[in-house]
């Protein structure tokens, strides 16, 4: 059974092109996300990736660490992020767990369902689908996206949903459909109409079950 949200992301230790470490101590005290690809030297990978290395200043502007993974070697990762460079006209700064071995794939259920019949598939014959997992500072599964390899991933939709999950964290809110940040939020069912005043001050009662305030600064 693969992550639900809310789950503890199991405290692995993953090789990578910067080194070997335990995923919690990575994180440390940001916020994580992590993506996998299907493989290097890929065309829509090369995009995805270039995308994330874009984006550097904005995770950084956010406290998030990202980290990419795939079935390749370290040695192919290194070269591979030559092509991503250059694409993107950006530095991959960013980790890349090497997974020969498809036990970090396969503990994050990052696979598809035929890479699992029959026993004994390897490296060889398997990739990772895309799947990205959004995980806060205290190593739990806060949001997961999967896409199949011939989908690219919206990596401005990625950075909304940080946006989104970073502003209702531990705070009685939540964003509405298409919310992008600096936009008016929904207050929880939690609250009736004094408390909700008394924490946000003023709110705008749509509906009785729909309650919107200014968001958090």
């Amino acid at each position: 059974m693969g992550l639900r949200i809310n789950d503890t992301i199991p405290n692995l230790h993953v090789e990578t092109d910067q080194g070997s470490f335990d995923l919690h101590d990575w994180i440390g005290d940001s916020w994580a996300i992590l993506f996998s690809h299907p493989k290097d030297f890929t065309p829509v990978c090369t995009t995805e990736f270039g995308a994330v290395a874009q984006l550097a200043a904005e995770w950084e502007k956010r406290g998030t660490k990202v980290i990419g993974l795939s079935v390749d070697d370290v040695e192919e990762h290194v070269v591979w992020k030559r092509d991503i460079e250059k694409f993107a006209n950006a530095t991959a700064g960013f980790p890349i767990i090497a997974d020969k071995s498809l036990a970090v794939a396969k503990a994050l259920d990052m696979l598809p369902a035929d890479a699992y019949l029959p026993d004994g598939r390897t490296a060889a014959d398997s990739a990772s689908v895309r799947v990205v997992f959004i995980i806060s500072p205290d190593k739990k599964l806060q949001l997961s996206m999967t896409y199949p390899m011939s989908v690219g991933r919206n990596f401005a939709e990625v950075l909304r949903a940080l946006d989104a999950l970073q502003t209702t964290y531990k705070t009685p809110i939540a964003t509405p459909a298409n919310w992008v940040q600096g936009q008016d939020v929904i207050v929880a069912l939690s609250l009736d109409d004094a408390a909700a005043r008394e924490k946000f001050g003023e709110i705008d009662v749509v509906l009785p079950y729909l309650r919107t305030t200014k968001s958090p600064k």
